[in-house]
């Protein structure tokens, strides 16, 4: 067995140890085959592990929910950024299934350029509604998830979801939005993926790539601050640049360990 690169277990969007978004970061010397890196993020069991490996001058990022491979992954993105920025200076450039994403430390938050998910007005399945168990003020979608605007910051905290009806809607996720009422966010929200084994996420960056452009459009200004009302909670901080998404959090490393496999390969 050979000794890997550590393993290290970042909490993302937050700026305390036990909250945000938990994400696995695995930095590889080269490229694993995609069913070992399912099976070490199945058996880490965590909402997110991401896997980095150099490719020429950037690195190469893939994420892993435990149940299956993730198109985007904003949380899992931060936390990769904040391992490697402990051992390189920024910025960081991503090659990822969605094209390249970049990382770069803005003051005590890191930075990262997604491309924006906006969305546009749907009919929502039956299935959804009964599921979420809400009446919506507003349904969207982009090509990922379904957004739903309910009536208040109270509306979003108090949703009781049918997770196992829900996984039966044909979606990555649903988000769950208001306008915030509180004064250190513009906008709350909750995410729900039991299709991709996350019941409940903690905390959400792809889906602020739809519910940046979403608020921009209804608060008028590119600047926001969201907040996820998770039970551990979270910050996100958007910034709308045209097609694109700046993303900003902080992260905390929790632990750090060593991963053992017994053969990289190339995938």
């Amino acid at each position: 067995m050979s000794l890997m690169p550590p393993l290290v277990h970042v909490d993302a969007f937050t700026d305390r140890p036990f909250s945000g978004n938990p994400a696995a970061v695995c930095v590889l010397r080269t490229a694993a085959e995609s069913d070992w890196m399912q099976a070490v993020a199945a058996e880490l069991n965590l909402p997110a592990s991401a896997f980095v490996w150099p490719e020429a001058e950037d690195w190469r990022l893939r994420w892993f929910t435990p149940v299956a491979e993730l198109a985007v992954c904003g949380h899992g993105t931060l936390a990769s950024a904040h391992v490697l920025l402990d051992q390189q200076d920024g910025p960081i450039n991503f090659q990822t299934r969605v094209g390249q994403l970049t990382a770069r430390p803005v003051g005590d938050l890191i930075e990262l350029d997604f491309p924006a998910e906006p969305s546009s007005a749907a009919d929502a399945p039956p299935a959804l509604l009964r599921a979420i168990g809400t009446h919506p003020l507003r349904v969207e979608r982009n090509r990922l998830d379904y957004l739903l605007e309910v009536e208040s910051e109270d509306a979003v905290r108090d949703l009781q979801p049918d997770l196992a009806a829900l996984r039966e809607v044909e979606t990555r996720g649903v988000m769950v939005t208001a306008r915030a009422t509180r004064a250190d966010a513009d906008f709350v929200s909750r995410f729900f993926a039991p299709r991709f084994g996350v019941g409940e996420d903690h905390v959400t960056g792809s889906a602020h790539c739809c519910l940046g452009p979403y608020w921009a459009q209804r608060l008028g200004r590119t600047s926001l601050v969201g907040r996820q009302l998770s039970p551990r909670g979270g910050v996100v901080h958007v910034e709308l640049d045209g097609l694109r998404v700046r993303l900003s959090g902080q992260c905390v490393t929790v632990l750090q360990g060593e991963l053992r496999e017994p053969n990289l390969s190339r995938a």
